[in-house]
């Protein structure tokens, strides 16, 4: 009798799920993306003509201007997303509450989870089988993985500088200062670009250290990222001269201070490479 339950448990499971997410939808026509470094997968793996919305903040690749707003992390524009017509949503993992709100409307939710270089190429498998463009998705990772695996044995046997990586700051002062944590795609690719990161040993994504502890730590190199455009160059310079009040780190006493610009530096996505090299060349120089 068990084994009767169990086998018509399945076949209603079955039935349910064929009704919800029937084959002809299998592949993604519509797509909402509340998550700007999937979209940016999205484009790279041929799908940007089935991306209908995107997030307040996305920005990369220029076609996404183009393409309604429907909010962000913290304020989802659920009614505009809806009127939308998507059969699938990205949405951030927190989001649960939303993901839950997309599936009791029967419309697939991809819900995108922060970590490491592993888990981005596998973000991209993953968006781009939804989208039907499994072909291009496993040619992107190639080509991601192929750059990064070059990086690496470019700078291979080369001395590598602890290195301090700063993913966030107070403009023109040293406070507020966000360094990356021994956890995420940053720290592996500071790894793959051959530094050591000063604060590899502490286990979290991001790490806040007070003036003290980066005297005490004493990085060889600072690299700090700025996701959006470089400003002029006195402004540049104002902002590397904020370090100068650590005159003792040997980092700053020998002019291993570097301001990097980009938004590629920090998407979690097909640019990794690029970002690892650019990591490598600051590193690095003699290598390139």
């Amino acid at each position: 009798m068990a084994a009767r339950q169990k086998k018509l448990i399945a076949i209603l499971v079955a039935v349910w799920a064929s009704v919800a997410w029937p084959a002809s939808a299998q592949t993604a026509r519509r797509i909402v993306s509340l998550v700007p470094n999937v979209t940016e997968i999205l484009f790279a793996v041929g799908a940007g003509s089935q991306v209908v919305g995107v997030s307040t903040y996305d920005d990369f690749p220029p076609e996404t201007s183009a393409l309604p707003r429907v909010g962000a992390l913290l304020d989802p524009d659920t009614e505009r997303i809806f009127s939308l017509r998507p059969d699938l949503v990205i949405v951030y993992g927190s989001q649960t509450g939303l993901e839950a709100q997309f599936t009791r409307a029967s419309i697939r939710v991809y819900a995108y989870r922060h970590s490491g270089v592993g888990n981005v190429l596998q973000t991209i498998r993953d968006v781009a089988r939804l989208a039907g463009r499994a072909a291009d998705g496993d040619r992107v990772v190639r080509d991601v993985q192929s750059r990064l695996d070059a990086i690496r044995m470019r700078v291979r046997g080369r001395p590598r500088p602890r290195t301090m990586l700063v993913i966030g700051r107070d403009a023109g002062a040293l406070r507020g200062v966000y360094v990356s944590g021994g956890i995420g795609f940053l720290h592996e690719l500071l790894d793959i670009a051959g530094g050591d990161n000063l604060f590899g040993d502490i286990k979290r994504e991001s790490v806040q250290p007070s003036n003290e502890t980066m005297i005490v730590r004493a990085p060889d190199v600072i690299i700090e990222l700025h996701a959006g455009d470089p400003p002029a160059a006195a402004a540049v310079q104002k902002e590397r001269d904020a370090w100068n009040l650590l005159a003792s780190v040997p980092a700053v006493r020998n002019m291993r201070v570097h301001l990097m610009y980009g938004g590629y530096l920090m998407a979690a996505g097909p640019r990794l490479g690029r970002a690892a090299e650019a990591l490598a060349r600051a590193l690095h120089p003699e290598a390139f």
